[in-house]
């Protein structure tokens, strides 16, 4: 077996998930899902496919149809998107990789941002690559202490031109920091200079809270020109509610889609055809789902975050983009061992900050995406009656 993945570390979200397996009575917000199912109507046209027959192969990149519904989709939000800039891929978590795969070589130097969800540092490593993170900061202190910071001077510095591949995840899973079109614009430039590409996943620009002309965060494809050296990742899991059905997209210049086509030959050969369909239907009344899961979203959140702030030794902010609470508790630096404690003793299901960071030690995050926000004031009262406060 080879060194990097022997030294992979095992997911801490898994390791506090299976510390709940066969209890029916943890309130779980550990996983970064809606517990609401995909629309009727997207399942129907999945059904409908089935019911044709459409059980084959498909091209590579995708069905033709669903890569002009894509660009059509990215183009209202970002202006004109070509369709031959676009893969169709097995999943969010396929895209990023794919991505890794076609511009990473075992011992190229790769910087990330972090806290993030730990796939994206982990997939650097999976090909050999030296990674280097460069860390968000917590506001200690004054109105805005919970919420994280970019330090963008220390990220330009991190990025020279040895450095092959800028990973930057906005808006962020877990802290919900969101870059600003500002530091787009310098990234974007300094990575021009230095010859770096870029791999911004964006799968959480639709969970975006603060007002914005066209209801998304602030993209990278709104700045770049279509030949720079940017991937944009995206996936159906969390706008759409379709985590199960695996299906996401990458963008990039219209030269890299041939051989991003290979790449996906030999990794998965395919997105299944149904599925395809579905994300076709579900991409033609976009404007019936998304809105509605973004509007509930925000509920849930101003439902949780007041109740977390007023619980004794926690610490959190409003994120503006996502669909996470990140907050700290005082007094319990071990995260990953609170977690595990919250399943057993409080019957409450955190993802660990250690998850996600070194640095997040003491932090824990709290997926807010419920059917039933009533389930986030049941999960406070657990977290405040272990507490002593309750």
């Amino acid at each position: 077996m080879r060194q990097a993945i022997e030294r992979l570390a095992e997911s801490q979200i898994r390791e506090v998930a299976n510390a709940g397996l066969g209890r029916d009575d943890v309130l779980a917000f550990w996983f970064g899902e809606s517990d609401e199912v995909t629309p009727d109507f997207i399942r129907q046209a999945a059904i409908e496919s089935l019911q044709r027959g459409e059980t084959f192969y498909a091209h590579n990149l995708g069905l033709p149809e669903l890569r002009c519904a894509i660009a059509q989709y990215m183009g209202q939000l970002h202006g004109p998107v070509d369709s031959g800039r676009i893969a169709v891929t097995s999943g969010g978590v396929n895209a990023l990789m794919l991505a890794v795969q076609c511009l990473v070589d075992a011992g190229d130097e790769v910087v990330a941002v972090t806290p993030v969800w730990p796939n994206l540092t982990a997939q650097p490593l999976i090909m050999g690559a030296s990674l280097r993170c460069v860390p968000l900061q917590p506001v200690a202190y004054g109105p805005e202490a919970g919420r994280w910071k970019l330090d963008l001077d220390a990220l330009l510095a991190a990025i020279t031109p040895t450095t092959r591949l800028l990973i930057v995840n906005a808006p962020n899973n877990p802290t919900g920091w969101t870059l600003s079109r500002a530091e787009q614009v310098a990234l974007l430039a300094h990575c021009r200079r230095t010859g770096t590409w870029i791999l911004a996943d964006e799968v959480y620009e639709r969970l975006y809270y603060a007002p914005s002309a066209n209801a998304c965060a602030p993209s990278f494809l709104d700045v770049a020109a279509p030949d720079d050296r940017l991937i944009v990742a995206h996936s159906f899991s969390k706008s759409f509610l379709m985590t199960g059905w695996r299906l996401g997209w990458l963008v990039m210049p219209a030269s890299l889609t041939p051989h991003m086509g290979k790449l996906i030959e030999f990794n998965t050969s395919c997105a299944s055809v149904f599925t395809q369909r579905a994300a076709i239907a579900a991409l033609a009344r976009s404007e019936e789902v998304t809105p509605g899961v973004v509007a509930h979203l925000l509920r849930c959140r101003d439902t949780l975050v007041p109740l977390l702030a007023a619980t004794p030794a926690v610490q959190v902010a409003v994120a503006d983009g996502g669909m996470y609470a990140f907050f700290r508790l005082d007094g319990f630096d071990d995260a990953l061992l609170t977690a595990k404690r919250l399943v057993r003793e409080a019957g409450l299901g955190l993802a660990p900050g250690t998850a996600f960071a070194s640095q997040a030690q003491g932090w824990f995050r709290w997926c807010f995406a419920s059917r039933d926000p009533d389930r986030l004031v049941q999960g406070v009262s657990r977290l405040q009656k272990w507490l002593g406060h309750g």
